[in-house]
């Protein structure tokens, strides 16, 4: 039962009795250790698979010699967090700071692989610059801090610009007018979707449940819930479901061969993505630069706007580095400092999640959006207006759920099958957490 008390911890009280309960050791308060110098600095270790991470960091050991910070390059994801797992469970071998994804936080948690940083950093500065959903997302809801958040990724609706010109479309604002919009498009150039169901990105759906209020997961005590197969998701489900069955939109995934090339023609002459969105089409469809603009994500009530994330990531300290103070104190300064995220900016290509650091920073479109001189003001309202959500310890078996059912209902193209899904993913995940004793509700 360690691991459902250990993610029990987004409750003060049952942090506390998860630390008593199995004999672990809080990290929570200030931890001894030495005192680096520019002759004997502090070493610590970095894995990220950020690109350009370690030219950010060169700054960082210039202007502090006496931490140094080595970036140990990863594959992104799921590989580095294994490795990391794999160490914990060794009981060596891990680094200092790690690269984290949001929606791994909680199984990092339940791993006991992250260290509680809040006796490390002032809180209530740091925590100043970020949204409440960042915030929550590393300390899931309570007073403990397991990262400081790095980047997000607010959901954003793409469009060709161009072809809305050419077919007399309006840039919709509501999901039904995004419906109608589709049909009309299609209709118009049956060649031609406004976007397509994706069936392998299981975070880009979750990003449209978010959208919706859903709440995947929940805690109550030291027991979870499983909340996929309610109102909130059903609704996207079916919505896609439907649209899918009308031929309004593609079926197909993205990221494939067949994919680019409709960004390119046309045949994709939408997009919903995120903020990071100017990456993906400048490196699969660099001759459409111009075209394209970047509109709010649809939402359900335009009176009542709301957004989901559709990536994003933090940086976290290990309960395994021996020198948690100056690893906090580094990850703070890399997410928080103006030159810091300027040069994570100019570096990685992140959008910030320090939302005050970014809107002195990002002054500039994207170059690929060079003919849309409000591009990160949309972002900006995009990242205000995201709903808090809510990552469980065992992200990884509801997303391959996803994988697994929604390819079979893209392929079925029903409203139905479409429901089905999300109940049957609900299933699989409910039961995952069950069997790994996990205590649920």
């Amino acid at each position: 039962m360690r691991s459902a008390f250990r993610i029990g911890a987004a409750l003060a009280a049952v942090t506390a009795a998860a630390l008593i309960a199995t004999g672990c050791s809080s990290t929570a308060g200030g931890s001894a250790e030495e005192t680096g110098t520019a002759a004997k600095p502090i070493e610590l270790t970095y894995w990220a698979w950020a690109p350009n991470l370690d030219k950010v960091v060169d700054v960082w050991n210039k202007a502090h010699p006496e931490i140094h910070v080595t970036v140990n390059k990863q594959d992104g994801g799921d590989p580095a967090i294994t490795k990391l797992l794999t160490a914990i469970k060794a009981g060596s071998g891990a680094p200092d700071l790690i690269q984290a994804e949001y929606q791994k936080i909680p199984t990092l948690v339940a791993s006991d692989a992250l260290a509680d940083i809040s006796g490390e950093i002032d809180k209530s500065a740091v925590s100043g610059g970020f949204s409440k959903s960042a915030w929550e997302s590393v300390t899931l809801g309570g007073d403990a801090v397991y990262a400081i958040p790095q980047d997000t990724g607010p959901m954003m609706f793409f469009y060709r610009a161009d072809l809305f010109e050419k077919y007399g479309l309006t840039v919709p604002t509501t999901w039904d007018q995004y419906a109608d919009t589709a049909k009309k498009l299609h209709a118009a150039d049956p060649s031609a979707y406004l976007g397509t169901f994706s069936a392998n990105d299981a975070g880009w759906f979750a990003g449209l449940a978010q959208q919706a209020k859903a709440e995947w997961w929940s805690t109550s005590g030291d027991a979870w819930s499983v909340g996929i197969d309610q109102e909130a998701t059903q609704k996207v489900a079916k919505y896609w479901g439907g649209l899918v069955a009308d031929g309004a939109i593609d079926n197909k995934p993205m990221y494939t061969p067949e994919w680019n090339a409709g960004l390119n023609s046309g045949a994709q002459a939408g997009w919903i993505g995120a903020v990071w969105g100017p990456g993906v089409l400048s490196g699969n469809a660099a001759d459409t630069a111009g075209k394209w603009k970047a509109a709010p994500l649809p939402n359900w009530d335009a009176s009542s706007p709301s957004n989901g994330n559709w990536g994003g990531s933090s940086t976290a300290v290990t309960t395994q580095s021996s020198h948690k103070k100056a690893a906090a104190e580094f990850a703070t300064w890399l997410n928080t400092d103006k030159d810091a995220v300027a040069a994570l900016v100019k570096q990685t290509g992140i959008y910030p999640a320090d939302t005050k650091a970014a809107s002195s920073v990002l002054t500039a479109s994207p170059e690929f959006f060079s003919n849309q001189s409000d591009f990160y003001d949309v972002a900006a309202t995009a990242a205000k207006e995201v709903a808090p959500f809510t990552y469980g310890p065992n992200v990884n078996v509801a997303f391959s759920a996803y994988n697994d059912e929604f390819a079979k209902a893209a392929q079925a193209r029903t409203v139905d099958a479409f429901s089905a899904a999300v109940t049957a993913m609900q299933k699989t995940t409910l039961a995952d957490l069950t069997s790994s004793g996990f205590k649920t509700k």
